[in-house]
């Protein structure tokens, strides 16, 4: 059972996401509200985890609450999207490939199958963030599914449609990264990275050349 504060601000979560998708508050269904860009030091305040960050220890990964993902491709190849910096045609920052074109279908897909909330989301080069709500009450005869359920069937749904397009080999690397977000303020910085997360790109981690 949640205590009072950590309902509360799932229930804020929850509002942002409503409101955002019947209100016209963003873009479209699986990014979040706008959020003036972080800069400076602002823009690096989050720090990702490691590659061989432990999971939490006895954490259940099913409960309510909201989770920050990232999933990097096989080898970090740059197949997922291209960035485009400076283009003084206005052109979105983030052009999607043949491949990343799959990946907000298999998680609209996922969310429909689960009964989740897919929030902020980014398709980088080579990774993708995405923040992931699983919402409570939930029907008594449908248990909650596990980060690493939704995770395997984004995966597996985008794997899938990558290979109908003629990718050969792996899409997507072993694992994934986590983060179980713990108030607003984290929500806010989670939602500022993954919103500079194009604009910063040539200083990312998972930068490639």
């Amino acid at each position: 059972m949640l205590n009072p504060s950590s309902q509360i601000f799932i229930g804020q979560i929850q509002n942002r996401l409503f409101l955002s998708r019947h209100c016209g508050i963003m873009d479209n269904r699986w990014a979040a509200a706008r959020i003036a860009p972080a800069r400076g030091r602002e823009a690096c305040a989050l720090e990702l985890p490691k590659r061989k960050q432990i999971r939490l220890p006895d954490y259940d990964y099913s409960t309510p609450g909201a989770y920050f993902v990232t999933v990097c491709t096989q080898d970090r190849r740059c197949i997922l999207s291209s960035v485009r910096r400076g283009d003084p045609c206005g052109r979105p920052s983030v052009e999607l490939s043949a491949y990343g074109t799959v990946i907000e279908p298999a998680m609209r897909q996922t969310a429909e199958l689960y009964d989740i909330q897919i929030g902020h989301c980014v398709v980088m080069p080579n990774h993708i963030h995405f923040i992931c709500v699983i919402e409570e009450p939930r029907a008594a005869t449908r248990a909650a599914p596990t980060i690493g359920q939704i995770v395997g069937a984004i995966k597996s749904i985008s794997a899938n449609r990558c290979r109908e397009a003629g990718l050969s080999g792996k899409l997507w690397q072993r694992g994934y990264y986590e983060h179980v977000i713990r108030n607003e303020k984290d929500y806010l910085e989670i939602c500022a990275y993954i919103e500079n997360n194009p604009a910063r790109w040539a200083e990312d981690r998972y930068y490639q050349a």
